[in-house]
């Protein structure tokens, strides 16, 4: 078993809810004498399942309990679930931010993180002073950073910027950076989690060909959380599935995925939705839904055959945008992108937006999926500084009796289509 570069053992991590310590010095006391004494702790007897949805009756929480798995030398191991599951603080633990409960973990080699935005930039230092802050936070010698520092700065496209401070950096800008580092400084083991959804499409798709390049070429271990079924599918060979603090499923990612799905989904349709305004954004989706031809809500979120079909988008720009674009993907029950829409590529030019509210209607011909639930997915986005706002699957919608022609091509169909922009004030 040479070839295992990483192995979890019996790993469990209790969290106290809503104070540090155990709340009171009395059972602070009693946990101090149980550890001298060589007892196990007697907190770690109590404590709730991890589940977000649920109102417990103990003060602890089990983030994680009883995860075992091994990771080969070379394997891309993508690890999926749904918020609160526990993949960020399985991350953190093998990143040894912070320390388990109980269990082990045995690894060989260098590991390089990339958890969060900016996760050990200091916002005073140049992005090139900062490359070598985390390379020398990596093990790497100065003389290591300096061969390869070049390389980095290329691959992360920042180079006009480079010697400048990273608080002036956008989010996307600092994960290019960040992932750069971690990428190219030569981690046996490579950890990323969500962040690069931050960054724009151009650059995911390098992180992901850099990935597999250093898995297989370099024979590098990455451990890859998302939320995107798409990318986990292209880039993880295995994956493991948590929930509530517990892996419920492991094997071949073609085999996870599915079940994943087919587990997390509800039967309820989701036709129509209202967000939240956030008052820090320059510009937000307000509101979409699922119509007919007749701006008729389909309240049941079920698409006839041959039925045309809409989706109404209200938006709000609180400032001048040049150069900004919107977008519309629909992915079927499988997580694959059946469609896609760009408000660029139909028109061939990014479009400018002044202050005040919008509408955009935009119609789509006779479905041409085959029956299945499908999921609508919202991107606007300013072209000039990454700045966006994604609302991932928030509609939800079923297409039953298919009697008309079906495609039955793979892969993202461009259908004819209208779109209807409208400025409202």
């Amino acid at each position: 078993m040479s070839d295992v570069i990483l192995k979890i053992e019996n790993l469990s991590k209790q969290y106290r809810l809503g104070s540090v310590g155990t709340g009171s010095i009395s059972d602070d006391l009693k946990r101090w004498w149980f550890k001298i004494r060589g007892k196990e702790d007697p907190f770690l007897k109590i404590g709730d399942v991890n589940d977000r949805e649920s109102k417990g009756d103990s003060a602890y929480v089990w983030a994680l309990q009883d995860i075992n798995f091994e990771v080969r030398r070379g394997e891309v191991l993508g690890i999926i679930g749904k918020n609160g599951a526990g993949k960020s603080t399985l991350l953190k633990i093998l990143s040894k931010v912070t320390g388990p409960t109980t269990g082990s973990i045995k690894s060989k080699g260098r590991v390089a993180s990339l958890l969060e935005v900016g996760t050990g930039f200091h916002p005073e230092m140049t992005g090139r002073e900062n490359i070598y802050l985390n390379g020398a936070i990596l093990g790497m010698t100065k003389k290591e950073i300096t061969s390869k520092i070049d390389e980095i700065i290329a691959f992360s496209g920042c180079e006009r910027y480079i010697d400048t401070p990273t608080k002036r950096y956008s989010s996307g800008m600092t994960v290019r950076l960040a992932f750069a580092v971690a990428a190219h400084l030569d981690p046996d083991i490579l950890i990323v989690d969500e962040v690069l959804a931050v960054g724009d499409v151009e650059f995911q798709k390098k992180a992901i060909g850099k990935m597999k390049s250093i898995s297989k070429e370099g024979g590098r271990t990455v451990l890859f959380v998302s939320h995107n079924m798409t990318t986990i599918n292209t880039l993880c060979q295995k994956s493991i599935l948590l929930e509530n603090g517990r892996i419920l499923k492991e094997g071949l990612t073609e085999d996870i995925i599915p079940y994943y799905l087919s587990s997390s989904q509800s039967e309820v349709m989701i036709p129509e939705v209202v967000f939240d305004i956030d008052e820090s954004k320059k510009f937000q989706f307000i509101k979409a839904k699922l119509v007919n031809e007749n701006d008729e809500l389909f309240e049941d979120g079920i698409v006839a055959t041959n039925q045309n079909y809409y989706v109404n988008i209200e938006y709000i720009f609180k400032e001048d945008v040049n150069k900004c674009h919107l977008t519309l993907i629909i992915k079927n029950s499988s997580a694959e992108v059946v469609l896609f829409l760009d408000r660029t590529d139909f028109y061939n030019e990014f479009f400018v937006a002044k202050t005040g509210k919008y509408t955009a209607k935009i119609k789509i011909q006779n479905p041409l999926f085959k029956p299945d639930t499908y999921f609508i997915t919202l991107g606007l986005a300013d072209n000039y500084s990454n700045i966006n706002d994604h609302q991932f699957e928030v509609l939800k919608f079923k297409i039953e009796d298919m009697n008309s022609i079906r495609n039955s091509r793979t892969g993202a169909l461009f259908l004819p289509t209208e779109w209807d922009m409208v400025k409202n004030s």
